[in-house]
């Protein structure tokens, strides 16, 4: 009996060891905590629970919901939002409404600061604006010389300053020495002596610049800062016989040469230009045939020139800003892409790149109004390129050059009513003039 009692009593005891390994110890009811739910903490819930908690050695199934002491957010901090699954996604703030200014801003004392010594002075500008016809905003013209004369930063810097205008009133808050600069620069506006002014402008291109070594005495240099381009100024006679001598050479050919008449102070485009398409993509398109539909693009091949005159007070000086931009396609590389569709596996299909050669210049001279300025945008794609051949392609020796010497004669032809002086309009096609002034 003794021997049968030890043997249950050892038996009991396992039965008790495996099931406390199996199941671990029991919590204390004091020792359990609720769940935080949706971000909302618990009142009941204390620090030794937490710690018990999370010392414990209890293994837990990933995913199950922790029992971490919420965190109080810092003053001023934004309470992050617990997602609920059940609710619609929450619209993103603004910018503006995430957060407040970082720049520290203050108001001002409602006075303009004069520590340079700034007076504020209004200019009337409506004897030059009220003749000027050609564009809706003949003002723009006013504050753009200013600029061009006293240099963007006078206006940007760290003296307090101030340009504005409209029709009848040039407003300028500077210094006296900025302002004699913008007395001058009004003054050769509204004076009436220079109301409009007619200007002549040829363009040529030589395919060869051997032209220079004839003309070299004639030729007295200025000073241009585009790399390329050259600059001379010549007398109105000398400049005559010159030209006379380029047009008897086999390689002359003169484009767009109009008469030009211009506002004192506006501006004149001159422009000949012809579109060019080509296939610039595929778009793979299963409803469409033949399954892709291609996009096309264009190039505008050509030249334009932008004349900006301004006439000094005594008309004896010309203060001028030319533009020059010319566009050529030199020509078209083609490459095959893959379109497959369900019909036809090896389908391709072929897209153009453009390879373009241009040539640009933006420079201001100033020269007397008795001789003639001449530019030479140096050899470079023609201003006015030809069309291929009947097969598409140029072809040597037959083709035109795409490449040439290209030349602007500008002159003053004085006032309006004055007849045209010596630079004639040759006999080609009227230019086009697009709607800029």
């Amino acid at each position: 009996m003794v021997f049968r009692g030890c043997t249950i009593g050892v038996w009991l005891a396992v039965t008790a060891a495996v099931g406390w390994a199996q199941t671990g110890p029991t919590a204390a009811p004091s020792a359990v905590r609720p769940a935080v739910v949706q971000g909302q903490a618990s009142d009941t819930a204390t620090p030794a629970a937490a710690t018990s908690d999370t010392t414990s050695g209890r293994w837990r199934k990933p995913g199950s919901v922790g029992t971490m002491e919420p965190v109080t957010p810092a003053p001023g901090a934004t309470t992050p939002t617990v997602i609920n699954p059940n609710q619609p996604p929450i619209a993103p703030l603004s910018p503006a409404a995430a957060r407040g200014p970082v720049a520290r801003v203050t108001p001002g004392n409602g006075t303009l600061p004069s520590d340079a010594g700034q007076v504020w002075r209004d200019y009337d500008i409506s004897p030059y604006t009220a003749r000027v016809t050609s564009t809706n905003q003949p003002e723009q013209a006013i504050r753009d010389w200013i600029l061009r004369e006293t240099g963007y930063e006078a206006w940007h810097g760290d003296v307090i300053a101030l340009l504005c205008a409209n029709r009848r009133t040039l407003s300028v808050y500077h210094t006296p020495q900025m302002h004699a600069v913008v007395q001058e620069m009004v003054d050769r506006f509204v004076n009436t002596e220079a109301e409009s002014h007619a200007f002549g402008m040829r363009v040529v291109t030589l395919d060869s610049p051997n032209w220079r070594a004839k003309a070299h005495r004639m030729l007295r240099p200025v000073s241009a800062e585009t790399p390329g381009v050259q600059a001379w100024l010549l007398a109105k006679e000398d400049a005559a016989l010159l030209l006379n001598d380029l047009a008897r050479r086999s390689d002359f050919q003169e484009h767009s040469t109009p008469h030009l008449v211009v506002n004192n102070g506006q501006s004149t485009v001159v422009a000949k230009t012809r579109t060019r398409n080509y296939i610039r993509d595929v778009l793979l398109r299963a409803e469409a045939w033949p399954g892709f539909e291609p996009q096309m693009g264009q190039i505008d091949e050509g030249f334009k020139f932008e004349f900006h005159p301004l006439l000094s007070l005594d008309g004896s000086v010309i203060d001028a800003v030319l533009k020059c931009e010319v566009d050529q396609v030199e020509k078209m590389i083609p490459v095959r892409i893959d379109v497959p569709t369900q019909v036809v596996r090896q389908q391709t299909s072929k897209i153009e790149i453009p390879q373009i050669i241009a040539s640009r210049m933006h420079e201001r001279f100033r020269w007397p109004v008795d001789q003639v300025l001449l530019i030479s945008l140096g050899v470079g794609p023609t201003p006015v390129p030809q069309q291929p051949g009947a097969l598409g392609v140029n072809v040597p020796l037959l083709s035109p050059n795409t490449r040439a010497d290209l030349l602007v004669f500008v002159e003053s032809r004085g006032k309006l009513a004055a007849p045209p002086t010596t630079l004639q309009p040759g006999p080609t096609a009227a230019s086009k003039y697009p709607g800029r002034y």
